[in-house]
């Protein structure tokens, strides 16, 4: 299983991103979570296969309709703090 710390820039809080990541989190079977930081950023800790993490990421880089990517900072974790399914912490 692939474990990772997610922070994403851009345009993404106000524009539906958290619930955007939990759709495709849960359609795709990540475990872990999501929610909106001061600073404007998003974080994510999400768990999953490689190739079902690679859609996942895949996704979170082109964002819902409404927002605007410009970065992901990615970095491998020991382990992901989930109750058994994806979550929007807030």
């Amino acid at each position: 299983m692939i474990k990772q710390h997610i922070v994403v820039h851009g345009k993404v809080q106000g524009v539906g991103f958290r619930n955007f990541t939990l759709a495709e989190a849960r359609k795709l079977g990540i475990k872990g979570w999501v929610r909106n930081k001061a600073n404007g950023t998003v974080e994510i800790e999400a768990e999953g296969t490689e190739k079902k993490m690679g859609h996942f990421l895949d996704s979170i880089a082109e964002g819902s309709k409404f927002s605007k990517v410009q970065n992901l900072d990615i970095s491998e974790i020991d382990a992901v703090q989930h109750k058994g399914t994806f979550e929007v912490k807030y």
